[in-house]
């Protein structure tokens, strides 16, 4: 069985198809039908040989205070004979700013602008359509974007440099950054594809071909292989520094320390996640501001007591969810079943409980909540413990079975009190693409239950799961290896047990700003309330207040004390883009109006968003006129800890004819062969930085002569 349900043929051709006459089709992506009892992914393909587009990634972060601030470079190497234009979705963290783009073609640099959508796809088009070079930045999700590069001739290698910032993670006084590193292929439910919009919508988001991984294991580095090194400047002495995935080397003081790959280079098949925590028992980090000529711009972290144990714990009814689809063969399934049995252990005699599980079927262990008796939490347990991976990620009909108040008033626990604290518990890798479905579900409950996601897996959909945790007042942990189950999930469950602040409230006194998130969520112990704001004056006390059960609670920050930060401004407008979707989702804003809102905003910000591309173009042609264009796609690799054959089926994939063990290697070789003026991959994006600093320091002087 596999990931996905196929769709009707007639819907199905992805966009790709459908291209101009001087493109060729792309025939790294398999086209052979579904092997015998298997569900193919709509649209989502085998590369069954490797592409003549080589890609390789280089990520340069550096953090200060609680701001990250990323530099992407990818290097497009054209192997082929003919003129190519490439296509890459790759990942970011669900609320990173993109706001920059620089091409480097030969010894030329050439800085993208921001255009609205429509506008950057047509002025990339014509481009591609002259001969010129030209490189394209889209947002298919927050946390999904494609990078398109035009006219790379036979040969040739094209630097793709995008920028991004987002803030650091925080919870029970643990600092975290997550770079993703590789995108999951999603599933489509076939409701979904009702037009032409939608279908091209699920294309953009599903139809990249997955390669082989027979190919994938003869490949040195991977098919994308990713070098890393993050500098580490967050205002404090760093203690426990952890890469939870990847090995490192770590130097520099503890201040400022410098963390790079122990390997030269990854797959780019996993995330990245690097943890710290102050040497100090209290990081006094927690306000940052940035002074603008549009404003002032003011970030702060207000964290609520970390000891809540004096507290009453309520008797609660949790209904735990548990995604068995395809997508979670392998180490997923494992870490979900170890995570759910985990927290089955945890029940009290006073709660009570189900399970509910989904592939593209779905299973109430129960009719309805029942109490944790030793039994019942025993045959949980053996349920839990049978549960295998197959078939698709129908997620919407087990979301809005947890929702609803099953069985009658009298057999429900509490009856109708409204008091009963009811906690739904989501254990995911979420890779779907009806995302926007999720939420209108969870909006629809009118906070009544509480959704806390567990991601499953190398590299879940965070978007996803970040956003139905808001929306539902609850949080998000990630589970991203099997040794990690407990680590990950006694906290989570601690915060369970214990209310969260509710009722919340925010304001200044002597002054005014303009806050986001606008909808304040519930706040649990040791996870800090991000609020950002924009003034026009950096002044005044800012007072969150609230309640923990029936006792007050509340915390004032002077404004004025604020350390200075050059990227709140980024963050904001990120930020108040995902409050118009959040209210798009919720229905309390229709779509045109929403997507005007987010146009404003990301022109005004200079940001990708679902309505504005970043595009460059090298005015000067290089592609002989005559000269036909191949389009390519290129693969992604599957993400570690998935079983491509419960994905796709053990016989969806056929090695094409000649392609022996003996042409495998000889593909590899090819794979890793350079440019005569490179020393390695690590060299060529290093002359790559070079030029695009060098570049830089040219339209400086330029400038300044100008000015002169």
């Amino acid at each position: 069985m596999v990931l996905a349900l196929a769709a009707p043929a007639a819907i199905v051709v992805h966009a790709a198809s459908a291209v101009a006459d001087e493109t060729a089709s792309n025939d790294a992506e398999a086209e052979d039908g579904p092997a015998a009892g298997t569900l193919l992914l709509r649209g989502q393909g085998v590369a069954r040989s490797l592409p003549a587009v080589r890609l390789g990634t280089d990520m340069n972060v550096s953090v200060t205070g609680q701001i990250a601030r990323v530099k992407v470079t990818q290097a497009f190497r054209n192997t082929s004979k003919t003129w190519m234009e490439a296509s890459y979705l790759y990942p970011l963290p669900q609320d990173g700013a993109v706001d920059s783009l620089k091409m480097v073609v030969g010894q030329r640099v050439i800085v993208g602008h921001i255009e609205p959508r429509e506008k950057a796809r047509e002025t990339y088009e014509a481009a591609k359509a002259s001969g010129r070079k030209a490189g394209l930045v889209e947002q298919q999700r927050p946390n999904m974007f494609s990078t398109m590069v035009a006219n790379v001739g036979p040969g040739e290698t094209v630097l793709i440099s995008i920028e991004y910032q987002a803030p650091v993670s925080q919870a029970n006084g643990t600092f975290s950054l997550r770079l993703p590193l590789v995108v999951g292929p999603r599933y489509t439910p076939p409701h979904t594809l009702t037009s032409d919009p939608a279908v091209e919508d699920a294309n953009a988001v599903t139809s990249t071909p997955v390669l082989d991984p027979k190919l994938t294991r003869k490949l040195k580095g991977g098919l994308n292989p990713t070098s890393i090194s993050v500098h580490l400047a967050p205002g404090f002495g760093v203690a426990n520094l952890v890469s939870r995935y990847h090995r490192i080397d770590v130097a520099g003081p503890s201040d400022s320390r410098t963390v790079r790959l122990a390997d030269a280079a990854v797959p780019a098949n996993r995330d990245f996640v690097l943890e710290w925590r102050s040497a100090s028992a209290d990081p006094t980090l927690g306000l940052f501001a940035q002074k603008t000529d549009k404003g002032a711009y003011v970030m702060a972290a207000i964290t609520p007591p970390a000891n809540l144990d004096g507290l009453p714990r309520p008797p609660r009814e949790m209904v735990f969810v548990i995604d068995n689809s395809g997508s979670m063969g392998g180490d997923s399934m494992d870490e979900a079943k170890a995570s759910l049995i985990h927290a089955l252990g945890t029940l009290r005699p006073q709660d009570h409980f189900n399970v509910i599980r989904f592939d593209d079927t779905m299973t109430r262990l129960f009719e309805h909540s029942v109490a944790a008796t030793p039994d019942q939490v025993a045959l949980a347990t053996r349920f839990a413990e049978s549960l295998e991976a197959q078939g698709g990620t129908e997620m919407l009909p087990a979301l809005k079975a947890a929702l609803e108040d099953a069985g009658t008033a009298a057999e429900r626990p509490g009856g109708n009190d409204p008091d009963i604290l009811r906690q739904i518990v989501f254990l995911t890798d979420g890779e779907i693409s009806n995302e926007r479905e999720m939420m209108e579900a969870i909006g629809s409950d009118g906070g009544r239950s509480h959704v806390f996601m567990v991601g499953i897996g190398s590299a879940p959909n965070d978007y996803l799961m970040e956003r139905m945790s808001t929306i539902g007042g609850g949080v998000y942990t990630h589970v991203g290896a099997p040794g990690e189950v407990a680590a990950k999930m006694m906290p989570l469950l601690d915060v369970l047990s214990h209310p969260a602040v509710r009722d919340l409230s925010v304001r200044v006194e002597g002054g005014s700003l303009d806050l986001t998130p606008s909808r304040l969520p519930d706040v649990y112990a040791g996870r800090p309330l991000v609020l950002v704001g924009r003034t026009d004056k950096l002044a005044g006390i800012l007072t969150v207040s609230g309640k923990i059960g029936d006792k007050s609670w509340e915390r004032r920050v002077d404004l004025a004390s604020a350390l200075p930060s050059p990227a709140i401004e980024k963050l904001w407008a990120r930020r108040r883009i995902t409050d118009v979707e959040a209210d798009r989702a919720l229905g309390k804003l229709e779509d045109g109006r929403a997507d005007a809102e987010v146009e404003r905003i990301g022109m005004e910000s200079g940001l990708v968003t679902s309505r504005t591309s970043l595009v460059a173009v090298d005015e000067t042609p290089s592609r002989p006129a005559g000269a036909r264009l191949t389009k390519e796609e290129l693969p992604i690799e599957l993400p570690a800890g998935w079983d491509f054959d419960t994905l796709f089926g053990q016989d969806a994939v056929q090695a094409a004819p000649g392609q022996g063990s003996g042409d495998l290697a000889a593909m590899q070789t090819q794979a890793l062969e350079l440019p005569q003026t490179a020393t390695g991959f690590l060299g060529l994006v290093g002359k790559g930085f070079a030029l695009l600093l060098a570049g830089l320091t040219g339209l400086a002087l330029l400038l300044r002569r100008r000015r002169a």
